[in-house]
């Protein structure tokens, strides 16, 4: 491992004499001469010299900014392209790296992290794209030659990310595209080919319960229940918890019920039209989902924790954050700003009658918006108005995580990166 800047002058400081800085002994006898050095030679880290060879500390280089601590599961910094693990982390500490790559029906995303405090992780290289895989496919069944181009190009900068790093543990998943094309086996035997990666086509039980993993941290002590839904390209995933009573790290552990709509922001905007979108078209999309809801048998399981003021929503996807972004009004989409913002009912009533009486151009003119997403919001919006519909809440929660968060989550969990002592035994 490269050495820390500043590493070998601390050292020096720690096996040689501290500098002296002792004045005239002033009358003072031997014995208070000898206890007033080992008291100056005990405070050596206060010393100029360490202070300017080192100014983070003993043997350590500079640390990166805190992250914030905000839950009990997951805490991760914003996803920062760059850096390596010798220049963030302390030299005599040898972190595992893991990863976790989601391809979805819209997005190709990555994520590179090392673990820090016990249920938190540090993000240290991250990778997203929209590479809209599953564009065509609801009218064709197939995945189209140039959605797969799309897909494997990024898919290729991700393994080169990969390989330029030594990762312990990783896990490759991809969602419904693969999952419902006929040719998404024959898709992922290119990827293996072209960009060599072995990717891990999910179940939609699977994708729910990582999309819970990933969001466990959002989730906060005093609630009672949550209904936790993942809007994606091709498919949108719902989770009912109820975390009453006792509570355990893993917030998946508490799902009640869970269900997998066959239809995301790509499908329906396909079949509706996500270009010119009336009012008649915004309320056919969203009777729609809303009669897909109704078939889910589980719906009603946290009834009786809906009408209380410990019960809120929770959503992690496009959708949410992009109106989270409009809402706060930035100019350019911060996620440190977003992530985990709470909105009110009237907030989100505003940005979806805000959003839907914006035309195409205004859409694409939006920062958080943009053309990549300005044909595919409004259907996001309908699936939400229509969880709505049906889980009425006071409050929802955004969430600029998901898939990706849960998989490093539960990958370092196994690992035991967390348990009492596991750094002291890696070391010896």
């Amino acid at each position: 491992m490269v050495p820390a800047p500043g590493a070998e002058a601390s050292a020096a400081g720690r096996t040689g004499q501290a500098p002296s800085t002792q004045g005239p002994a002033g009358g003072l006898n031997p014995k208070q001469k000898s206890k007033r050095r080992r008291k100056r030679k005990r405070g050596r880290k206060v010393f100029a010299r360490d202070a300017v060879a080192n100014p983070a500390g003993e043997g350590m280089p500079a640390a990166p900014a805190p992250v914030p601590d905000i839950g009990v599961e997951i805490a991760t910094a914003p996803p920062a392209v760059g850096g390596t693990r010798e220049s963030r982390w302390p030299p005599n500490q040898d972190l595992p790296v893991f990863a976790a790559l989601d391809l979805g029906t819209n997005n190709c995303r990555l994520l590179v992290a090392v673990p820090g405090r016990p249920g938190q992780f540090r993000v240290i290289d991250a990778f997203s794209r929209i590479v809209r895989l599953g564009e065509g496919l609801s009218a064709s069944g197939r995945l189209s030659e140039a959605a797969m181009d799309r897909a494997i190009e990024a898919l290729k900068i991700c393994g080169d990310k990969l390989r330029n790093r030594a990762v312990e543990k990783f896990r490759l998943i991809a969602t419904e595209a693969c999952r419902s094309a006929e040719n998404g086996s024959a898709f992922l035997e290119r990827v293996q080919a072209e960009a060599g990666l072995t990717l891990e086509i999910i179940d939609r039980q699977t994708e729910a319960r990582l999309a819970v993993s990933g969001c466990g941290s959002l989730v906060e002590r005093d609630t009672d229940g949550v209904v936790l839904f993942d809007i994606g390209g091709g498919s949108s995933e719902i989770a009912l918890i109820d975390v009453r009573g006792h509570r355990s790290p893993r917030l998946a552990s508490h799902i009640v019920a869970w269900t997998s709509l066959p239809v995301g922001v790509v499908s329906l905007a396909e079949r509706f039209g996500g270009r010119d979108v009336t009012p008649e078209t915004f309320k056919a999309m969203v009777d729609c989902v809303r009669e897909m809801l109704e078939k889910f048998e589980g719906r009603s399981r946290l009834d009786h924790l809906v009408q209380g003021g410990k019960f809120h929503l929770l959503g992690t996807s496009g959708t949410v954050t992009t109106l989270a972004g409009v809402h706060l009004g930035l100019e350019r989409y911060d996620r440190r700003r977003v992530d985990g913002l709470w909105m009110d009912r009237a907030s989100v009533d505003r940005m979806v009658e805000k959003l839907l009486g914006w035309d195409f151009e205004a859409r694409v003119g939006n920062a958080c918006i943009g053309a990549d997403r300005a044909d595919l919001v409004l259907a996001g919006c309908a699936i939400l108005e229509a969880i709505r519909d049906v889980w009425p809440s006071e409050r929802v929660r955004v969430a600029d995580r998901g898939l990706r968060e849960g998989i490093l989550s539960e990958l370092m969990g196994d690992a035991g990166v967390w348990r009492r002592n596991w750094r002291n035994r890696q070391r010896s």
